[in-house]
């Protein structure tokens, strides 16, 4: 009986993200410049006529580049699929996918996460300039509420998180870096951006001092910040901030000032 709960158990963990690949519809968008980036989209159940939604980019992490189009949605896909949500929380939800060979907001990955040592003024790669020509195409339909437009980035998502808001700070309202870091002096230009950040304390990939500098730079700034550390979690402390009772509650509250 157990060997069967536990077989069962896999097969539930593992198609999970099988499922959510058949609500996220398959998308592929070409930039100015001729590059394709793969994305998925969820858009909101029964859609009214003339009535306008928020909208959510997902930046996902390092693990999940490639171009199947699929490992982007492992996680925090199922969270904008959860029916009572779905009901709540009515978005379009965009999770594009980074090349292998990409790292969202720097040309490489960056050569050190220390806070201070992280770059500046570096230009946006390729494919990280695909997903703003792709935003900002979701943006001109007029069904999208641009009072409300969200973005959320786990690990090198987060830095893709900072280094958007910090580059088209009037474009957010409200902005999610997990287990992320980014040079503090970047943020002075997002302050008017409401930002809920979270991090484990044991993170051993991208160091707690990240997020805890942007907390203070942030604080200091005047911005509406929010920080949340999760004792002893390592570097997945996005499964703890989904299960934040308010996570979603707080993000679609919030609105472009």
């Amino acid at each position: 009986m157990k060997k069967i709960i536990l077989l069962l158990s896999v097969l539930l963990f593992n198609l999970g993200p099988i499922l959510a690949q058949d609500n996220y519809e398959r998308k592929i968008f070409v930039s100015a410049s001729g590059d394709s980036l793969n994305y998925r989209l969820l858009e909101p159940e029964a859609m009214q006529a003339g009535k306008k939604y928020p909208l959510v980019l997902f930046l996902h992490g390092a693990g999940e580049r490639g171009n199947d189009n699929e490992k982007q949605l492992t996680h925090g896909a199922q969270m904008f699929l959860n029916p009572v949500n779905r009901e709540k929380y009515p978005a379009f939800v965009l999770f594009p996918q980074c090349p292998e060979d990409s790292y969202w907001a720097y040309a490489t990955r960056p050569l050190s996460f220390i806070p201070a040592q992280m770059p500046v003024g570096e230009e946006m790669p390729s494919a990280f300039r695909a997903v703003k020509e792709m935003l900002d195409m979701y943006l001109a339909n007029p069904q999208v509420d641009k009072s409300r437009v969200y973005i959320i980035g786990l690990s090198m998502g987060a830095m893709g998180t900072y280094d958007m808001v910090s580059r088209f700070p009037d474009m957010f309202a409200a902005a999610v870096p997990i287990c992320g870091t980014v040079n503090p002096t970047r943020l002075l230009t997002a302050k008017n951006v409401a930002f809920r950040i979270f991090h484990g304390d044991a993170d051993d990939v991208v160091p707690v001092a990240g997020s805890r500098e942007a907390y203070k730079v942030l604080k200091a700034a005047g911005a509406s910040v929010l920080y949340t550390e999760f004792p002893g979690c390592n570097h997945g402390s996005w499964n703890p901030a989904f299960n934040c009772p308010d996570f979603m509650s707080w993000l679609f509250g919030q609105q472009k000032k």
